[in-house]
């Protein structure tokens, strides 16, 4: 009787205590960053709306920055400065100022490149 108590809690313990089953996570995505992104490390820039902007790196290689928030003067922005300290690397940590306006990256990732544009065609109004 004594050892059927004594052993239960110890069953109890066990099941708690087992490892849970593994699940196929996504691999977690490298660490993008613009090293000297202050001193001219930035080659261009491209916004996509209020909240995505592609920068280019001196070596050609295009990086997607997603902020935290919208900003409605993003898209007629004629420029923007990059908040990259301390360091002057550019990364998911950086920020862009736009029209004295600070705003933080929500994920920052190297990417092929920015979205190609929509065709540049006019609509035809069939007066030629």
């Amino acid at each position: 009787m004594k050892f059927a108590q004594f052993l239960a809690p110890l069953a109890a313990l066990a099941l708690t205590a087992s490892p849970a089953f593994a699940t196929t996570s996504p691999a977690p995505a490298r660490s993008a960053s613009i090293p000297f992104a202050n001193i001219n490390g930035v080659r261009n820039w491209v916004a996509e709306g209020n909240q995505t902007i592609y920068f280019q790196d001196n070596g050609r290689r295009w990086y997607r920055a997603v902020l935290f928030a919208p900003s409605t003067d993003l898209p007629f922005a004629t420029r923007i400065g990059i908040d990259s300290r301390p360091l002057g690397t550019l990364d998911k940590w950086g920020a862009v100022i736009v029209h004295g306006q600070r705003y933080p990256f929500q994920s920052f990732e190297q990417v092929d490149g920015p979205p190609a544009k929509a065709s540049g065609k006019k609509a035809s109004d069939g007066k030629e």
